[in-house]
């Protein structure tokens, strides 16, 4: 809805490198110019990003300020306030992906909190906390931007959401289980994580930077391994990895692959791995 509002034809978007694959995807089927800036494990290249925003003049900044998506990271205080004076001199619009928020054990700044949505658009969503199924989520952002917004899900959806999903929601945040399901979410993810990056760094993978939350693992390969070569080999056991170079514009990062540690509790995932990376299949 953001993209249909604020976007056309041929405007140039920032995106994190590496960043979340269907953002390249949603962006190409708007026939949008896609421009990645360097992540690290503060947030972008906060140097990059300032010069590219010079020399492109971008109409939006799409990221994951927390529990980035694909490497886990999370932007510090000194990156966000460069950003938002970056993104204020500029008249850009930030879009702050923010899906993972209650996955995080300790709240860390929000680029919209910090910009009191002057040039912010914040995202949230249920479909990740609640259930797949529960395909929900909400916008923050200032009232111009809201207004555009409402007409275009009314004029393009019918009316709006199903009422029906949305009492289901309010309910369960009215009724205050929410809060508890996530504490038992955050324990369960915490323990599978330790596993997990144990069991990796056994085959000489190990984590990029060890979140503080969320579910996935940017882990880095042993050296001279492709991902893109371990996850087609990986298909003839049936299993199905996220390579590396799907996440990243300039396809720089074939030596990465992304780990969902709720996915990655049988053996036979690591099995596989071992014979691949030895050599012996």
């Amino acid at each position: 809805m953001i993209c249909r509002l604020l976007l056309r034809r041929g405007d140039t978007v920032l995106v994190d490198d590496p960043c979340y694959f269907n953002f390249q995807a949603l962006l190409r089927a708007h026939e949008i110019r896609i421009i990645g800036v360097p992540y690290t494990a503060t947030g972008p290249d906060i140097e990059a990003f300032e010069r590219i925003v010079l020399h492109e003049k971008p109409h939006l900044y799409l990221t994951n300020s927390v529990l980035h998506n694909p490497t886990g990271a999370m932007v510090s205080p000194q990156t966000a306030f460069r950003l938002l004076n970056t993104a204020s001199a500029a008249g850009l619009l930030i879009v702050e992906d923010d899906i993972f928020a209650d996955f995080e054990t300790i709240p860390s700044p929000r680029l919209a909190v910090m910009d009191g949505l002057d040039h912010v658009i914040r995202v949230g969503s249920f479909s990740k906390t609640l259930s797949a199924s529960v395909r929900r989520g909400y916008i923050s952002a200032r009232k111009d931007l809201i207004d555009g917004l409402i007409d275009l899900q009314v004029a393009t959806s019918f009316g709006g959401p199903s009422p029906v999903i949305t009492e289901v929601i309010s309910d369960v945040l009215e009724g205050g289980s929410y809060r508890k399901h996530m504490l038992e979410i955050q324990r369960h993810l915490e323990k599978s994580r330790k596993i997990v990056i144990h069991k990796l760094e056994m085959l000489g993978i190990c984590p990029w930077v060890v979140p503080k939350g969320g579910f996935y693992l940017w882990g880095r390969l042993p050296d001279g391994q492709d991902s893109t070569q371990i996850a087609l080999r990986s298909l003839d056991d049936k299993i199905i990895h996220a390579p590396g170079n799907v996440f990243s514009v300039s396809q720089s990062a074939s030596s990465f692959m992304r780990f969902n540690v709720t996915q990655c509790m049988d053996e036979k995932i690591f099995h596989s791995l071992e014979n691949i990376l030895t050599g012996r299949r």
